[in-house]
Parts: C-alpha cells; structure tokens; sequence
C-alpha cells in the first residue's frame, strides 16, 4: 500500500527524509489526515498568484487558514538550556502550523534562506523532543514558466523558495535527524479561474 495518495503525487512533488511519510501516517493519522485534506483541497488559483502579497501572500494563507480550521496553531517554543543551575535561553523560531508534535511550514514566495532557518528549526525542536516530524509545503520550480507568463516572473525569482532550492539543502542534512516531508506544489495544481491579467 502506497502511503501518499495518487491525486496527491499528481499534483505535488513529494519527498521525505529519515522516513519522515511513515512516522506522519503510523505515529500521527490524524494529522496525516489534515495534511490529505487540505492538499486535495488547494487549488493554485491564478486570481491569487495575481493578487499582491503583503506580508504574506494570499496562497499561503490559504493553505495557513485550512489547517488553522483544523486545529492547527502558530507555535512559539519557550526553550532553555541549564548547566550548573545557571538557565541560558535558546529561543526557538515559531512554525506556521502545529498539532500533535507535528511542526508545519508554508515557504511560498519568501527568499531562499527561510529554508535553512526552517530546517534548523526543525533540527532543535526534533533533538530537543518537542517535535516528531516536520513538513514544509512550497512550490515546484516547475512554476516559473506560469509565473513567466502571467508577467510575474520578476516576483518569484530564483534567489526565492523553491523546490530546487530546497532538495539539497535537504539531501545536505540541515534538518539533521529530524524526519522532514516536503510537499511541492506542481503545475498540476493550478488552475485558471478567469482573472484579468
């Protein structure tokens, strides 16, 4: 039995690392299930790709607002270190989405370093036993030529997240042994809804 779904492998890229897909659907099915849910649910609408970001962009709210809906929260971890009695804070950077141990980000559009900060968050969070796994959901680099011809190729340039800059940064080990899935948003998932140009 295949573990992603094919009306998802259709319409995203995805990658796992450290098993990351088989600790999600044994370890988390609930969470699992959100993640299907709102994957088949997306839709890449060109009317958002058109519409401004501000600072953050319609689609990332979109897939943010779906899991919020869920059960999902924004989530900050208050983390410190203790040696000798003397405490050291060792802030953490906040995910987008969180249930169960499960640590969500949504990389659409922002510069490429986000992924590193990403990864190692989900390192520290990993080796300090607040998270089981981490998903990053971001786009296929595949995108470009449909961001080329609605005039927006300038707005997704290649210093931003995608896919391509992701995967070896992945392979690389910066989410170190932290189990990481990444779901890219392929051209499949686009779709025109009528929007002026």
């Amino acid at each position: 039995m295949n573990i992603v779904p094919e009306d998802i492998t259709a319409r995203y890229d995805v990658r796992e690392w450290r098993n990351g897909l088989a600790i999600l659907a044994a370890a988390h099915p609930e969470e699992w299930k959100d993640i299907i849910d709102v994957l088949k649910g997306f839709r890449l609408l060109k009317s958002d790709i058109l519409t401004p970001g501000g600072r953050k962009s319609p689609i990332a709210n979109k897939l943010d607002g779906e899991f919020y809906k869920r059960g999902w929260t924004e989530k900050s971890f208050n983390t410190k270190i203790v040696v000798d009695e003397e405490e050291y804070e060792t802030p953490t950077h906040g995910v987008d989405c969180f249930k169960n141990r499960v640590a969500l980000e949504v990389e659409w559009n922002n510069k490429d370093p986000f992924y590193d900060r990403d990864l190692n968050n989900f390192r520290l969070l990993f080796d300090l036993r607040a998270i089981d796994v981490g998903i990053i959901i971001t786009r296929c680099t595949e995108l470009e030529d449909i961001f080329r011809n609605l005039g927006k190729g300038p707005s997704y340039g290649s210093s931003t997240t995608h896919l391509n800059k992701l995967i070896p940064r992945l392979e690389g080990g910066g989410g170190g042994g932290c189990p990481v899935v990444v779901f890219g948003i392929r051209k499949e998932a686009y779709v025109d809804d009528g929007a002026a140009d």
